[in-house]
């Protein structure tokens, strides 16, 4: 295992926030001129730049904890696959419009959740992100939710496909809640949360929003494991190939 990766730290764990709000801000962003209609093309371009903001955000403080004083690019731009530490659930391939609802709507239920618990962190830095991203991300929230019961209470066509898109989604979901060696020590030392703690939470609001969109919660038949400790699915490395490019083009060169 390499680096932070391989640390049960603090920086491990604010890594591992980070590059779930970096990958997904990334796969978000290819919305742009995709989306249905172009107030979605805006919509979810903002929420791509929160989630940006929130990376940002977050980066140069793992670079304090570490010791290293890495700076945004520096975690951003050169690292390699197995040096991420996100879940699988962010770098899958952008695939239809409810797929991507299903997906926002489990990542915002969670991340709201998890960013309400932060804010008692006793890491002053994380709590302050915490504060400003849990407004953000309770739009994100709303915005995936009225979608999902838009589709999922609209048409036979609409309901059939959106139930297909949170069924889609269910392998990734557990990766969410498990509690990886750098959760557990950062939980024990008051600056992070276990994520097994917020499944209820977020399980419950979801469960609630389906209910009203008509739609059913399955289990699922399979289940994606390794995000954390840097084992990633195929996309991850074409994800990274096409966002560090320009960056790796021109080693140096500033932003």
């Amino acid at each position: 295992m390499t680096e932070v990766a391989a640390q049960a730290s603090p920086a491990a764990y604010v890594l591992g926030l980070a590059d779930d709000a970096m990958v997904y801000a990334q796969r978000l962003a290819e919305w742009m001129s995709n989306a249905p209609q172009i107030e979605e093309d805006m919509a979810l371009g903002n929420i791509a730049l929160d989630l940006l903001g929130q990376a940002r955000a977050l980066y140069p403080h793992v670079g304090t904890l570490d010791g290293t004083g890495r700076s945004e690019d520096d975690f951003a731009m050169v690292r390699d696959e197995r040096d991420w530490r996100n879940v699988h659930l962010v770098e899958q391939e952008r695939g239809d419009f409810g797929q991507e609802m299903a997906r926002l709507l489990w990542f915002a239920t969670y991340q709201r959740e998890l960013y309400a618990a932060l804010l008692a962190s006793s890491d002053p830095v994380l709590a302050g992100v915490a504060g400003k991203a849990l407004k953000e991300v309770r739009y994100h929230l709303d915005h995936a939710a009225l979608w999902v019961v838009r589709l999922g209470d609209g048409t036979e066509e609409s309901h059939t496909r959106m139930q297909a898109a949170l069924d889609s989604v269910l392998p990734y979901l557990p990766e969410l809640f498990f509690d990886d060696e750098a959760s557990v020590a950062a939980a024990e030392s008051g600056i992070g949360v276990l994520p097994s703690s917020l499944h209820e939470a977020v399980t419950t609001h979801v469960a609630a929003v389906c209910q009203e969109a008509t739609l059913d919660l399955h289990a699922p038949t399979w289940r994606a494991r390794g995000g954390r400790a840097g084992i990633h699915s195929k996309p991850m490395g074409y994800l990274l190939a096409e966002m560090q490019h320009i960056a790796r083009s021109h080693p140096g060169a500033t932003w």
